[in-house]
């Protein structure tokens, strides 16, 4: 590591040594600006006809990276937005002071480029330089070409070269752009109006999770990052500012960091009035295989060695129906928690205490048999109550709500309820929670008073949804970890 600290400290030195010469040539290394007319990827299109060995008369300005040099800065390789483009500089065609320029260029400059277009012999199109001007002299180097940016961990500390080097992980970037964009297009085209809600709580909510603990100094007062908008989306459609109110949000979750897991994520979540479970899970479809159709191009997917097809409709099943395909156990004939974790010890490898209800023994039997299998797109309804805090109790069942969670690659994606809103119910609830904290569960969820007294001013029927962005691009992308998704994952600070 020394020796290679060593070498970027000399080649610093030597391209500041450039920066000089620059100078005394009269050229600012960092000039303001660069008016230019074409991009890469417009270009290759506006001339894919044009013939080998040809040249136009057409004159176009470009600027990007130095990507590669060849044959003493003759042929450039320049990088922008859109692609690559071969520049060609040769002495006889332009001036002393451009072969100069083009002599003291290293690889990861910024250069902008005035020049004719022309497809050489070998049939790449070609920019050939008349005017050349330094845009951006850089002080390190880039990897080595042929090796990349193969330091996973500098990756996703240095994201910046990573993005530099590395087309995946552009397109990867992009493509969740275009995602999120096209999520929220989907659902304004459908009536939803997007709002925006606290990032910082009084009291956390919405989701059992560990938060995050914050101070507010003025106030002098614990404050929480968001862990969830649930409560404050609910609100809104309390105050009836929108029968749909969706929001696309940053959240904060205190917990172990894995391929799927990073502290900070992003969620789409939405609320509708007068719709229930049922609709939700209509509209998570919609929502997906409009992006397939939109962004991708297809329904089917590939990730890993898996084709998954998203074309819908997808397989809708109840927790309770999974877990009997999978064991032959039917833990709806159990009337106590007793029987169902005596169930479950002769099922054999569930992992239980003892002390679960039979709604948590029901999830970890599902989490144990059913889950790893769980490979094409499936909703995964009719979840105990015990587990599902904020979901009305099931019409038909009143162990189970009217709840369900889609999985795609083993992964959960979405999460969606009937919404509870008898308020009694929802305080009785919170008791039950508060009672699990208090026996030392730090995700429970707390007693938030102030929600309880918004939906005693009463709360229409309402079905509420919420879907990972993250985990759904990297189906969407084939990326095997949360982080390659994110531009800048939560890293721990290296000495």
């Amino acid at each position: 590591m020394t020796e290679k600290v060593s070498t970027e400290n000399q080649l610093r030195d030597v391209r500041l040594q450039k920066i000089e010469k620059f100078k005394e040539m009269g050229i600012n290394p960092y000039p303001y600006k660069y008016k230019r007319t074409g991009i890469a990827t417009d270009l290759h299109e506006k001339y894919k006809d044009l013939k080998d060995d040809t040249e136009t008369t057409d004159v176009v300005r470009i600027a990007g990276r130095v990507m590669a040099i060849r044959n003493s800065g003759m042929f450039i390789d320049l990088l922008d937005e859109s692609g690559r483009i071969q520049v060609f500089t040769h002495k006889n065609g332009v001036s002393e002071e451009i072969i100069a320029i083009a002599k003291l260029l290293d690889i990861g400059d910024w250069i902008g480029i005035e020049g004719i277009v022309r497809r050489t012999k070998r049939g790449e199109l070609t920019i050939n330089t008349q005017n050349m001007e330094l845009l951006c002299k850089s002080l390190l180097p880039l990897p080595e070409k042929y090796h990349g940016l193969t330091d996973i961990e500098k990756r996703y500390r240095q994201r910046y070269i990573d993005l530099i080097v590395t087309p995946e992980s552009r397109d990867r970037l992009r493509t969740r752009s275009r995602v999120i964009s096209d999520i929220r297009h989907y659902l304004a085209n459908q009536g939803f109006l997007e709002v925006e809600t606290p990032m910082l709580h009084v009291i956390p909510g919405g989701a059992t999770a560990k938060p995050f603990v914050t101070h507010h100094k003025a106030y002098g007062m614990d404050m929480y990052l968001r862990v969830a908008p649930e409560l404050h989306l609910k609100r809104l459609i309390i105050g009836g500012l929108s029968d749909k109110v969706f929001e696309i949000n940053r959240c904060f979750r205190n917990e172990g960091v894995s391929p799927r897991h990073n502290p900070e994520f992003t969620m789409v979540e939405m609320y509708q009035a007068f719709a229930d479970f049922e609709d939700m899970m209509d509209l998570t479809e919609n929502i997906v295989i409009h992006i397939c159709e939109k962004v991708l191009g297809t329904y089917e997917v590939p990730y890993g060695d898996t084709i998954i097809n998203f074309k819908g409709p997808w397989q809708r099943k109840s927790m309770l129906t999974l877990v009997k395909e999978a064991t032959g156990v039917d833990f709806d004939t159990f009337k106590t928690a007793e029987e169902a974790l005596a169930a479950a010890k002769e099922i054999g490898k569930i992992p239980l205490t003892g002390k679960e209800s039979w709604g948590h023994v029901v999830e970890a039997v599902f989490a144990e048999k059913v889950e790893p299998n769980l490979m094409q797109p499936t909703h995964v309804t009719e979840l105990p109550l015990d587990i599902s805090p904020l979901a009305k109790v099931h019409r038909d069942n009143p162990r189970l709500t009217e709840r369900f969670e889609t999985f795609v690659n083993t992964w959960e994606i979405a999460n969606a309820f009937s919404e509870l809103n008898d308020p009694i119910d929802q305080h009785q609830r919170f008791e039950g929670q508060v009672a699990q904290r208090e026996a030392g569960d730090e995700e429970a969820q707390h007693m938030d008073k102030d929600f309880i007294n918004a939906l005693e001013h009463g709360m229409p029927p309402t079905g509420g949804l919420g879907i990972g962005i993250d985990r759904l691009i990297m189906l969407l992308t084939n990326a095997t970890s949360i982080r390659d998704v994110i531009a800048f994952p939560t890293m721990k600070p290296k000495d």
